[in-house]
């Protein structure tokens, strides 16, 4: 039989110019583990802590370039040498790199949620479904998960990118064959490559909607392939026998340059591109896969000063066990703060994480070793073979081998009890369901506002809101008078305030009443800065505002200091003011807890009530995700506003309860 013919077995078809493919495509491409390595290491140090590398994420796109390039590479090669595609090898291949260590991590994870708790076992059925049927990204974004604010520790949310690259692996075979097949120049091909990869920006950047969870254009496929497709870009660019010449002397004088440059500004993006800026999904993800594609074509085809640097040692081996320090990083880390909750930014906290990815470089080492490796060169049954002789050769004795079986068998027993117990809510989603009938039934209702009213409330507030009739004892929901401007401002009563906010103020809501009977709410899971403008812009609208105004958001999108500014205006100088401060592990809050800082400055009735160092000493007040409070936190959340009225007062020569207390024993 031909090997045209046990191609069209496979159900492959062979015609393909192939004569265009020519040129000679070596098998290891001088630098690349390096670039893998930066690549790993940045989606580390953001993982570890997000404010000291805001654009870490930015690795996974490396990655995703580097795959396109290669896969399509590799598949240039096949047709090269043989005129057909194995698809049955080509994902044989795939499976042998990607799934030993996959499953390892999966039933490793899983077993020591089930051993631990503390909800890491949270949607664990659907993270696994995802993991093991490429669909990891997709499943989330219809679960309504969130990559950048969680109300559960996910175990396996960095599995997204490996989902976006299996789904890449399964269909693109069939893509290139068509491409193949029916574009025959290679320059056409390298603009459908091209095309599709811009196509795919462009959705991204038109999907997204600044201010709001980045999830969806993040995770999806269809808006994040652009990595991918660059690579197939820079492949057919490559390959092709008439493509590009990189022998000629101009292009091999200027490659160093050129090769350092594209680093130099993809580090660059890696410190200034943030998750929560616009940017990044309009132009910056995309500006980094192109330096990604530059920064390839320097290292094909000849040594440099590039190359030298990018094969140093230790380079070459974190990126050749890259994979696995990838998958093992966040389920580490998600352990460690689970088993010792330490206060972000402390030494513990330090110590903790930076131990936890000790462990997951030394894992991922024995991985490669004893797993990855020996699958990916023997295959899959002569592993097994390999390993149960090496079961049967002990006899009655226990030897390494029998322990190692042992292990894996009791794993596989712990993590499908874990599957199957695993709770259906988190903590916290469990407190926003129960206290959001607290808050709905003190949330005083608002009319919709005529356009005129919108408008009139969108502008700053120059003066008071008319005073009303004194509330009829017990009627909470009536607003207070404002007090006229530059007089002092009373510590308020509790049918005086009403806190309006995102889930930290429903999950504290039990404190927040206990400490001001008869406070109003206006607040609910998910809201952000915006909304906020809405809800104030409302009730000033129908004259629902009260003296004393909590407000709280930030915690799912950061916060933009101008909108906070303009909230700030439409409450006008006369009411009492608590922006509440921002605390988590997010690259934003730093930065969103001095827009707050900025935003008060020059206001007389607006003070800070600083969140983040009242829970900074006591983390073990927080629900298993590190940022709601629990049931004592939300009263030590309470307290904090309690003293920042207090404080407000004080300031502004207001008066103050004589049996004014703080409550610190938690």
């Amino acid at each position: 039989m031909s090997m045209e013919e046990r191609a069209m077995k496979r159900g492959v078809t062979a015609q393909m110019a192939v004569e265009e493919y020519s040129r000679p495509i070596i098998g290891r491409i001088n630098g690349l583990d390096g670039l893998r390595a930066i690549a790993v290491l940045a989606v580390l140090v953001y993982h570890l802590y997000a404010g000291l590398l805001p654009g870490g994420f930015l690795g996974v796109d490396v990655f995703f370039v580097v795959s396109g390039f290669l896969i399509t590479t590799l598949l240039l090669r096949e047709v090269r040498s043989t005129g057909v595609i194995s698809l049955g090898q080509f994902w044989l291949r795939r499976a042998r790199r990607l799934l030993p260590a996959l499953l390892v991590v999966i039933l490793v994870s899983t077993a020591l949620g089930f051993l631990i708790g503390k909800d890491l076992l949270v949607g664990i059925g659907r993270q696994t479904l995802g993991a093991m049927t490429f669909s990891n990204n997709w499943l989330e974004i219809a679960a309504g998960s969130s990559y950048f604010a969680h109300t559960a520790p996910q175990l396996f949310v960095n599995f997204w990118s490996l989902a976006v690259e299996e789904q890449f692996y399964l269909l693109w075979p069939f893509g290139f064959l068509l491409l193949m097949r029916c574009v025959r120049s290679r320059v056409r091909r390298l603009g459908v490559a091209a095309g599709c990869a811009l196509a795919s920006a462009l959705l991204m950047a038109i999907l997204y909607v600044p201010g709001t969870d980045a999830t969806r254009v993040y995770y999806g496929t269809d808006t994040h392939a652009f990595g991918l497709l660059i690579g197939v870009a820079l492949a057919f660019a490559w390959s092709g026998g008439t493509g590009m010449d990189l022998s000629r002397p101009n292009w091999r004088h200027r490659r160093k340059f050129i090769g350092l440059g594209a680093l130099a500004l993809l580090i660059g993006c890696m410190f200034i591109v943030d998750a929560a800026s616009p940017f990044a999904y309009r132009g910056g993800i995309l500006l980094a896969c192109v330096l990604t594609a530059v920064l390839i074509l320097t290292l094909l085809e000849g040594t440099g000063p590039l190359q030298t640097m990018l094969n140093f040692p230790a380079l070459t081996w974190v990126g050749q066990r890259s994979y696995g320090i990838y998958l093992w990083h966040w389920p580490a880390l998600v352990i460690s703060d689970a088993v010792a909750p330490q206060a972000i930014g402390t030494p513990g906290w330090w110590i903790i994480r930076i131990l936890a990815l000790a462990l997951t470089v030394l894992v991922s080492a024995l991985s490669f070793r004893y797993l990855e490796e020996p699958v990916r060169r023997q295959g899959f049954r002569a592993t097994w073979a390999a390993a149960s002789g090496a079961v049967a050769r002990g006899g009655m004795k226990v030897n390494g081998a029998k322990l190692t079986a042992g292990l894996g068998a009791t794993l596989a027993l712990l993590a499908i009890a874990g599957i199957l117990t695993a709770p259906a809510k988190s903590q916290v989603q469990t407190a926003l369901e129960r206290n959001q009938s607290i808050v709905s039934a003190a949330t005083p209702p608002t009319l919709v506002p005529s356009a005129a009213a919108s408008a009139t409330a969108d502008k700053p507030t120059d003066k008071p809101a008319a005073a009303p009739s004194a509330p009829a004892p017990g009627a909470g929901n009536a607003p207070a008078a404002a007090t006229p401007s530059g007089t002092p401002m009373a510590y308020p009563n509790g049918d005086e305030v009403i806190a309006i906010g995102d889930s930290l103020v429903v999950t504290s809501a039990d404190g927040l009443r206990d400490r001001f009977p008869g406070m109003a709410f206006d607040a609910a899971s998910n809201r952000q800065w915006p909304d906020g403008v809405a809800a104030i812009g409302a009730r000033l609208a129908n004259d629902s505002m009260r003296r004393a105004v909590i407000v709280h958001f930030g915690t799912n999108a950061g916060v933009d200091q101008t909108v906070v500014s303009k909230a700030l205006d439409m409450l006008g100088p006369d009411r009492m003011v608590v922006l509440v401060n921002l605390y988590g592990a997010s690259s934003w809050v730093p930065n969103a807890n001095d827009a707050l800082t900025n935003a008060v400055k020059g206001r007389r009735n607006v003070i800070i009530a600083d969140w983040n160092k009242a829970i900074s000493q006591r983390p073990d007040l927080l629900q298993p995700d590190q940022i709601h409070p629990g049931i004592f936190g939300a009263h030590l959340y309470a307290d904090t506003i309690k003293k920042a009225f207090h404080d407000l007062a004080v300031r502004t020569g207001g008066a103050v309860p004589a049996d004014y207390t703080i409550v610190d024993d938690y």
